[in-house]
């Protein structure tokens, strides 16, 4: 079984570990479990796999009568969860995060199934932090993760990511005619995760007309929630700024960008170190423990990424971006020090710790 979402950056990671499951073991059953109403409800069946979902949600930052029904929540979803354990029988439960993951695990290790969990970011999120004295194995993206977990749990395998990410010879020729871009103009990648960022739009947009006039290429996913405003505030249209909602051909995106405008979420983070792409990073102030701020810091201190403050955006961030994008040394500076960062066998290592914890526990 295996738990997590409310986001891509628990999503495909743990799409990508249940297809590397699928690779390695014949005959495997795997079971998702999500929270209800969260996209993984919709992405996880896409992707071919059968999903439950949990009345779950997390607790709102602000005063919100959400809160009072957040106990009644959590014990219907604990119910429920060892419901589902005892039903499908799991060998193993993995959690990647979320709001179900917590749940899943509690009940899954009262049952004493082998458990393992993995974290995405530079900095533990809660969930995982309470379940780490109950699992046997977590896997991090990232070194350094002692202060958060047991070190003899810890196995360091890097992010799964999609595997139609990498970027395969001869890809290029074949992205720019999909996109039906000039291989010769430089091209500006802006995303802003799996569900958009307001004020990275808000920051595009105020420098529309600067991109609009300076003869860059530009392919600008804006997030299903905000694209038609987004289309209707352009003050004019120009044939070499692309803007669309959601860019499902990631890996031809990715392939014409000479630089990348992200977030600094850890799937986005795991996708740049695949691709080797120049990034610069503009963390999300609206994320528990300003985790991304420190994603993006882990990078910068390894000459890997620049990082742009949210709060000091609409000034720099395109001025940054396009100093960039004209600096041959610093692009590949960045591009040779955020691959080597990179763990391109990520999905598999984990699927590996799942099956050595599967086989010690028999």
């Amino acid at each position: 079984m295996i738990s997590g979402g409310g986001t891509g950056g628990h999503i495909y990671p743990a799409i990508s570990i249940a297809q590397a499951l699928q690779d390695m073991l014949q005959d495997v059953e795997i079971l998702f479990v999500g929270a209800k109403g969260k996209m993984e409800m919709k992405k996880v069946p896409d992707a071919g796999f059968e999903i439950v979902g949990l009345w779950i949600s997390g607790i709102q930052r602000s005063l919100s009568l959400q809160n009072l029904l957040f106990p009644f929540k959590l014990i219907s979803s604990i119910w429920n969860a060892f419901g589902l354990v005892r039903k499908f029988k799991p060998d193993a439960v993995v959690g990647v995060g979320g709001y179900a993951s917590g749940p899943l695990l509690y009940a899954a290790a009262n049952k004493k199934v082998p458990c393992l969990i993995q974290e995405q970011n530079s900095y533990a999120g809660l969930t995982n932090k309470l379940l780490a004295k109950r699992v046997q194995k977590i896997c991090v993206a990232h070194g350094g993760m002692e202060k958060y977990f047991p070190a003899d749990k810890l196995a360091v395998t890097g992010n799964p990511v999609r595997k139609t990410i990498v970027l395969k010879e001869n890809l290029k020729s074949s992205a720019f005619d999909f996109f039906n871009l000039d291989p010769e103009k430089k091209t500006l990648l802006i995303i802003g995760g799996s569900l958009g960022a307001r004020s990275i739009n808000e920051f595009i947009l105020a420098g529309y007309e600067r991109l609009a006039k300076s003869g860059y290429q530009v392919i600008w996913q804006t997030g299903g929630f905000y694209f038609e405003e987004m289309k209707q505030r352009i003050p004019s249209k120009a044939e070499h700024i692309i803007i669309k909602d959601f860019v499902r051909e990631m890996h031809y995106a990715y392939a014409v960008a000479d630089v990348v405008i992200s977030r600094a979420g850890a799937l986005s983070i795991a996708e740049l170190m695949l691709t080797g792409k120049p990034s610069v990073l503009v963390p999300s102030p609206n994320v528990a423990e300003d985790h991304q701020t420190i994603n993006a810091k882990a990078l910068v201190e390894r000459d890997a990424a620049v990082m742009v403050k949210d709060n000091e955006g609409e000034e720099k961030l395109l001025d940054i971006a396009i100093e960039l994008l004209e600096d041959e040394a610093h692009k590949a500076e960045l591009s040779k020090n955020i691959k080597s960062m990179s763990h391109p066998d990520a999905a598999m290592d984990i699927a590996n710790e799942i099956v050595k914890l599967i086989s010690e526990t028999n």
